[in-house]
């Protein structure tokens, strides 16, 4: 059977909620998965664990409404303190409104429980890919396919800028892809609204793809996605990660603990020796411009640390990593090494925007302004991260959400946009 378009699914989705909105008692059941315990709805049978993380556990499971294969994230306890109840929240409003063919849709959002009293799970139901980056990275790829891939996450990484969203944990275990090699960026748990001079927790983001303003614990904007997004270029050409810390983030594992315990953060605007090093040891220790950025406590330290040359992007990435030049030299491993050292750079006022990288030439053999230029999604809540709460209070606003969506999907309101189905399929 061809697959059904994604506002088909949605279309099942409110048919099927007009059908059964009175037989919401009788419509879940209960199984084990792994340590957890999934309680979904019937309508999702033969569910598989396909994957787990901080932020929750995910199954395959077949849709019989639908008729195709879905995810299913069951959110991991939401409720147990104040952080994780924000995430929870952060990721379910970010998943429900914002509608790009790079980010992984939403198709449906439940909880078991029937009353706020009782609310204690969310389940988040979204489309099923092959396999996520990590498995990707493994391949030999052609430059088409680096390229391509490489075009569709800034084109997510754009629609999410353009919202004044900042993913803030992009690595390759969040990007998903099928085999016809379409790309998806998933996990908004960390992502938050952008605004001048930030400063992000220095463990929040994945050691590996952790921006230099964040390690040092600067201000940050949009292009920390960037930097992340280089690492992961990077890995796919050398097959291993390009600035490996040590394997286990113990000082991250505590620090965050410590932040659970206190409610605030141990050491804010700390820096994290080990990842730093790994950083100048490869691109050189930055100019004295950059140091002159950095408060007087962490510049002292980067300053007392041993200069390192770097080594010339030429020798970080030869030619003898890339494939091949594409058929008419349309694409070529200087043009990859060309973009690479753009995004790949320490002092962020002088890194690549998204939009330039759109343009770069390895990149805009693809552009589609249909892609690029979509309208940005309208989030509602524009205090989403200033929000301050307690776990009650958080949860309230979610089980509004959770059951909000069922208002939208029985009134046709699709994904954040006010307007009949047939309106939006057109």
């Amino acid at each position: 059977m061809t697959e059904r378009t994604f506002f088909d699914a949605q279309k099942a989705v409110i048919e099927d909620f007009a059908m059964n909105k009175n037989k919401r008692e009788k419509e879940f059941y209960s199984l084990d998965v792994g340590d957890s315990t999934f309680t979904v709805l019937k309508r999702y049978q033969n569910l598989r664990p396909i994957g787990s993380g901080a932020q929750g556990i995910v199954c395959s499971a077949y849709d019989q409404i639908l008729e195709r294969n879905v995810a299913i994230k069951k959110l991991s306890r939401p409720f147990q303190n104040q952080t994780h109840a924000k995430r929870a929240y952060r990721e379910l409003v970010l998943m429900k409104y914002v509608n790009h063919k790079n980010i992984i849709g939403l198709l449906n959002v439940f909880t078991p429980q029937k009353s706020l009293e009782e609310f204690a799970d969310v389940y988040l139901v979204m489309e099923l890919m092959d396999a996520n980056l990590c498995q990707v990275i493994q391949m030999e790829l052609d430059h088409e396919r680096l390229s391509y891939l490489l075009y569709q996450m800034l084109c997510g990484i754009k629609h999410l800028h353009a919202a004044g969203i900042i993913h803030r944990d992009l690595k390759p275990s969040n990007i998903v892809v099928k085999s016809d090699c379409t790309l998806k960026i998933l996990d908004f748990g960390l992502a938050r609204t952008a605004a001048t001079g930030l400063l992000m927790t220095p463990y929040v983001v994945t050691r590996y793809y952790r921006a230099p303003e964040v390690i040092l614990g600067m201000g940050y904007q949009a292009n920390v996605d960037i930097w992340s997004v280089g690492c992961i270029l990077a890995e796919m050409v050398r097959h291993k990660i390009l600035f490996p810390g040590r394997d286990l983030d113990v000082w991250s594992v505590g620090c965050i603990v410590a932040e659970m315990i206190r409610g605030s953060v141990l050491f804010p605007g700390t820096d994290h020796i080990d990842q730093w090093n790994k950083v100048i040891e490869q691109l050189g220790t930055p100019s004295q411009d950059f140091l002159m950025k950095l408060n007087q406590s962490v510049r002292t330290y980067v300053e007392n640390r041993p200069r390192y040359a770097g080594y010339s992007f030429e020798k970080l990435f030869p030619d003898v990593l890339f494939p091949a030049d594409s058929d008419h030299n349309k694409l070529k491993a200087s043009q990859a090494r060309d973009l690479l050292s753009k995004m790949l750079v320490i002092d962020a006022s002088k890194r690549i925007s998204v939009d330039e990288a759109l343009q770069h030439p390895y990149i805009n053999v693809w552009y589609d302004p249909a892609e690029v230029e979509a309208p940005p999604p309208k989030i509602p809540d524009k205090q989403l991260d200033e929000r301050e709460h307690t776990v009650e209070e958080w949860k309230e606003l979610i089980y509004k959400e959770v059951t909000d969506w069922e208002e939208w999907t029985k009134n046709g309101v699709i994904r954040g946009q006010p307007a009949p189905l047939a309106q939006v399929q057109q």
